[in-house]
């Protein structure tokens, strides 16, 4: 487990293990793989930023990530994998999931919702973009790309 504190000064526990947090996450994160690139949504407000958001009521986790990245991206997605889990101790504190997953199907960005368009990218791309959001900016965003890189190399094969 990697504890660190993020750029609000909350700190953050990141788990690549089984859930070892006493609450129930209600928050995805999708980091979305095609061609070697990763899906980044931009944000109206935030910028460059994975797609992810809270699970709404009745809905699986699994379920939540693929509206989600719909709803940002307009990307179907498929062969989802849980790649990590981190808790958030805000004033609020949450957990949220982490799930790798591959492009099934895109279609036309209608832009609804709160995005702009979408961008296809490397992790170093994503990470530095000059429009990039605070959430690419924190320790376990730096974290979480040197275990994707390790997974990756599996997930090829």
């Amino acid at each position: 487990m990697f504890t660190f504190y993020d750029l609000n000064n909350n700190k953050v526990e990141l788990s690549f293990g089984g859930p070892p947090f006493p609450m129930e996450p209600k928050h995805v994160l999708v980091l979305v793989q095609k061609d070697g690139k990763w899906l980044c949504a931009l944000n109206e407000k935030r910028g460059v930023e994975f797609p992810g958001g809270k699970v709404e009521p009745g809905e699986t986790l699994e379920e939540a990530a693929k509206r989600e990245v719909y709803e940002e991206t307009f990307v179907h997605i498929k062969d989802l994998k849980l790649f990590a889990h981190y808790m958030v101790y805000a004033r609020k504190p949450f957990c949220k999931v982490v799930y790798l997953a591959k492009v099934e199907k895109i279609d036309s960005f209608l832009g609804q919702y709160e995005t702009t368009g979408r961008l296809f990218l490397t992790m170093d791309e994503a990470v530095n973009h000059p429009c990039a959001s605070f959430y690419m900016k924190d320790e376990g965003m730096k974290i979480m790309m040197q275990e994707v890189k390790k997974f990756e190399r599996k997930w090829q094969h």
